[in-house]
């Protein structure tokens, strides 16, 4: 019986690693396509341009380039889909995902309005480390490693807040004409918001169908550290760019 269950065991410990594996080569596939064709989902030509040619208050243009923008990040839909992960009351989510808003969009109409970019490339790494974080958040790493749980509100809002600077780096590559500026930026803001649900909705509904299976509590953590695995390969695309580019 003692050696049955030591066999079961050794089985089960190789089949829950071999999962975290490929789970996590198949979150670093994802990550280095999306980045062979939108690096940094930066700014496309097209868009550039248009934002270059027109003047005065635009609100829908901006509007859609605001949902465009967040619907297309795939940096900030993955540290979303970690805050979330473990969340299942609506009120729970909805404080969560209001400090994340409140974060990225103070940062981002702040920094756009002064003026304030960062380096796109290390501003793009730190938001992957947000998602390591998360990650790591969510299997419980800080409380074993550092013996205490970090306030995950305040590290959600503390991140929005990075987020957010990365929003503001790239409306800056727009070069927004000054006319209507703060009519624009809160429509490019409502657009980023509504991006923001739609992501949301999708993730959520996803979520709750996965739930309800057996293979949501055995691949939790594979889940999670295929996320983390995703986050690392982003800050190396990130850095990388920054030192080549």
């Amino acid at each position: 019986m003692t050696k049955t269950f030591a066999m079961t065991s050794t089985q089960q410990w190789i089949g829950a690693a071999l999962r975290s594996r490929w789970l996590a080569f198949i979150g670093i596939l994802v990550l280095s396509l999306m980045a062979s064709s939108a690096f940094a989902h930066a700014v496309t030509a097209g868009d550039k341009g248009y934002i270059q040619e027109i003047s005065g208050v635009n609100l829908l243009p901006f509007m859609y380039l605001g949902a465009k923008h967040m619907m297309t990040g795939y940096d900030h839909i993955l540290f979303l889909f970690g805050v979330i992960f473990f969340l299942y009351r609506p009120s729970h989510i909805g404080i969560y995902v209001s400090l994340f808003a409140l974060g990225h969009s103070t940062t981002m109409i702040l920094g756009v309005y002064f003026n304030f970019g960062m380096n796109s490339y290390l501003i793009d790494a730190i938001i992957g480390l947000s998602i390591v974080y998360k990650a790591l958040d969510n299997i419980g790493a800080f409380q074993r490693w550092l013996g205490f749980q970090p306030n995950t509100k305040m590290a959600t809002l503390v991140f929005g807040l990075f987020h957010g600077f990365g929003l503001s780096t790239k409306i800056l590559e727009y070069e927004i004409s000054p006319t209507g500026l703060i009519p624009n930026l809160l429509a490019f803001n409502v657009g980023v918001e509504m991006g923001q649900l739609m992501a949301l909705a999708v993730i959520l509904i996803g979520m709750s169908y996965w739930r309800r299976t057996a293979s949501f509590v055995r691949n939790a953590y594979t889940a999670n550290v295929a996320m983390m695995s995703a986050g690392f390969v982003l800050v190396g695309l990130q850095l990388t760019g920054y030192f080549v580019a």
